[in-house]
């Protein structure tokens, strides 16, 4: 008798919330990109494709499930809230004067604190 590894609640969840999570990571790609400062998309996605569990993201959007909601904004709303997210832990990283996020080396190590600031506050925006 074979006995599958129980999935964890955060896999049971993402599978749950698939598709509205290959749209909330969708728009987070778009919306990264910036023909003006071409430091910003290198700086984000560094961090944005460096994984994470997405946690937040997957929360809002089984908040607006549960509440019964039926548009898209609630989409929006999830990217919103890893950017913000993702904004925090630039700016983290710059107070800490980490070397490491996720396993990988921090943005204001890679680039500069003033790159990281920046686009923590431009994600913020």
């Amino acid at each position: 008798m074979d006995i599958a590894t129980p999935q964890k609640p955060h896999d049971r969840l993402a599978a749950l919330l698939a598709g509205d999570l290959d749209a909330v990571n969708a728009l987070i790609r778009a919306r990264m990109a910036s023909e003006h400062a071409p430091r910003i998309p290198e700086v984000t996605a560094h961090l944005v494709e460096a994984g994470g569990k997405r946690l937040r993201p997957m929360l809002t959007l089984a908040a607006a499930r549960l509440c019964g909601y039926a548009g898209a904004d609630h989409v929006k709303l999830a990217a919103t809230v890893e950017f913000i997210h993702t904004a925090t832990l630039l700016h983290d990283d710059v107070v800490d004067e980490s070397a490491r996020r996720r396993g990988r080396p921090t943005a204001n190590l890679l680039w500069d604190n003033k790159s990281s600031v920046l686009v923590g506050d431009y994600l913020f925006a």
